[in-house]
């Protein structure tokens, strides 16, 4: 039971940051490798409004979160937009060069020192019980319940609102989109926003579930092979992904070695490129244009 748990836990974080890749491929065809930075910011930012807010611990979140949000709108309205109409290639060096910037930033801000947003919070990570002896932590329990919520969202979002019909639009056509007058720029930003959002999330609940620091990188990047293996261009196949990933490292972990961690998502990879390159639920025509 224990397994099932600490399997869930995993693929609820791979989840969520996974969201985020899809989010942005899936809208504007660009692969974003600066996001495990941006989610490692958006911990930074919990635990610099936790630090600012002291007694305050929800108006603490929300500013961290509404932050996450606004620091995704800056990035494409800075950087990204200008990489409109640019090659493919310019806009993924583009993100990595951000990321880049964003690692050196954090570590000259607030040093590689481990911190702890949840005690500056001033909250305690209860384990709570559950059947067949096993226990799950507070936050692990809200890091399920943030993934479902975050997808069940995004799916009513994308199928049941204007703003959300107009992303579609836009990710499977945006010459005809444009030409019925729906604003890209706008779209784009919306998208770069929600997914750095979703991604801060992630890195919030990681960085309250355990410690904040420089290892929170290792996870945004283990992330991206659950998002290609279930399809970059299709929520449900990231969820599939996750699962698979996650599924796959513990049971290595708990059975055959726990250094096997970060090698597990990107031979699972590999092995999805050799046999389908465009992932579970991805689309073949898309990733082959690409």
């Amino acid at each position: 039971m224990q397994l099932v748990v600490n399997i869930a836990v995993l693929a609820a974080i791979y989840a969520l940051i996974s969201a985020g890749y899809v989010l942005i491929y899936r809208v504007s065809r660009v692969l974003s490798l600066a996001h495990g930075e941006l989610m490692m910011l958006g911990a930074y930012g919990l635990h610099a409004t936790a630090v600012l807010f002291t007694g305050h611990p929800l108006a603490a979140i929300g500013a961290a979160v509404t932050m996450s949000a606004v620091l995704g709108l800056l990035v494409y309205v800075l950087l990204m937009r200008r990489m409109t109409g640019e090659s493919v290639l310019a806009a993924v060096l583009a993100t990595i060069a951000l990321g880049i910037l964003l690692r050196g930033l954090m570590v000259l801000v607030w040093t590689a020192q481990e911190q702890h947003p949840l005690e500056a919070l001033g909250w305690r990570n209860a384990a709570l019980p559950l059947a067949g002896g096993a226990r799950i932590s507070s936050v692990g329990l809200l890091l399920i319940g943030a993934a479902a919520l975050t997808y069940l969202g995004l799916h009513a979002f994308l199928r049941h609102t204007k703003w959300g019909v107009r992303m579609r639009a836009a990710g499977q056509n945006p010459l005809l989109a444009a030409q019925r007058g729906i604003g890209l720029h706008a779209i784009y930003a919306l998208t770069w926003a929600l997914a750095t959002l979703t991604g801060g999330l992630a890195g919030m609940l990681l960085a309250t579930d355990s410690a904040l620091d420089q290892t929170l990188l290792t996870v945004g990047l283990k992330a991206f092979p659950a998002a290609l293996v279930g399809g970059l261009d299709s929520l449900a196949g990231a969820l599939a992904g996750s699962l698979i990933v996650a599924s796959a490292e513990v049971l290595l972990i708990h059975y055959v070695d726990p250094l096997l961690a970060d090698v597990v998502p990107f031979f699972i990879l590999l092995a999805f490129l050799i046999a389908r390159p465009w992932g579970l639920f991805g689309s073949r025509e898309e990733l082959d244009r690409v």
